[in-house]
């Protein structure tokens, strides 16, 4: 074997053993065992199906054998989860200490066109009505269907079940953004903060822009917190409205000056639709603790 040879095969072992997990080469601190979650298949009446659910529990405290838990709920579980999860468990660490252990049910998607959708629509993100027979979106519209799964069925079951607190948080991306604002708006006491990462305010002509404007009113109480951000979505394309729209839900919530409603909103113009949630998910998590944990800095 010549050196040059040997020299490459060497940095390829380091380069593999630098990036295989640790709990597949060697585990002496448990801090970093790999997440574990219930998977359960909860029988909806409300949707007509099964679904499946992802649920992360923080170990047993032995010193607290009755302790309970805020929950998180997160939409798009199979891509959000286990990135929830793992954000929850480090900034929970006692050496970390900036929020408290919670308990994490990631809601992954049967159809979610239909799901994360407030209305029936024919308009496309340009704007344009299609009716189509392969229209991307033909099944919207069962958005409000399938907030009454989570209040009334998802939610009890989880209680029903788990060691949970009254404290419940809601997060959602893109379609799932509008959905959580569509919640807070309709239905703003299923939970006690909500998430919105570039919500697609475009959908069917701006509809939850025309709701936000109709329901948040001026002298308005609302007891909760919400954070909402958007990347760099439609920075090249002249017909998008993701960023302008999202200014202009701000400056609703902004104008009204809502007696309880703690908001903040972020714009990562480095990040892309799909990378913003990296950045965004952290940093709603420490906003939304900072006030209702006192270990938090």
């Amino acid at each position: 074997m010549t050196y040059s040879s040997f020299l490459r095969n060497s940095v390829i072992c380091i380069f593999f053993i630098l990036l295989t997990p640790k709990y597949l080469i060697a585990q002496t601190d448990p801090v970093f065992k790999p997440i574990s979650a219930d998977i359960i298949k909860l029988p909806s009446k409300v949707l007509g199906e099964d679904r499946k659910i992802y649920i992360y529990v923080p170990p047993a405290d032995t010193l607290q054998p009755d302790k309970r838990y805020p929950v998180l709920y997160v939409l798009d579980g199979d891509n959000h989860f286990s990135l929830m999860a793992e954000y929850c468990r480090y900034l929970s660490r006692k050496d970390v200490n900036v929020m408290p252990e919670i308990i994490i049910v990631g809601i992954p998607n049967t159809n979610r066109t239909r799901d994360l959708t407030p209305t029936k629509s024919i308009i496309n993100y340009w704007g344009k009505a299609d009716t189509s027979s392969g229209f991307r979106f033909k099944s919207s519209g069962g958005g409000n269907n399938f907030l009454q799964f989570v209040g009334n069925e998802l939610i009890p079951y989880v209680d029903a079940h788990y060691k949970t607190q009254a404290f419940k948080i809601f997060a959602g991306h893109s379609f799932g953004g509008i959905t959580t604002i569509n919640c807070l708006l309709t239905q703003p006491d299923m939970f006690g903060a909500y998430i919105a990462i570039s919500p697609s305010f475009w959908w069917d002509k701006g509809y939850l822009l025309r709701l936000a404007d109709q329901k948040l009113k001026t002298n308005q109480v609302i007891n909760k917190k919400i954070f909402y951000s958007d990347g760099n979505e439609g920075i090249s394309d002249s017909a998008s409205t993701f960023h302008t729209d999202i200014l202009k839900f701000d400056s609703i919530i902004t104008q009204r000056k809502i007696t309880g409603l703690e908001h903040k909103y972020v714009y990562y113009p480095e990040e892309s639709h799909m990378t913003e949630p990296i950045k965004a998910y952290y940093d709603a998590l420490r906003f939304i603790f900072t006030a209702v944990f006192p270990g938090t800095p």
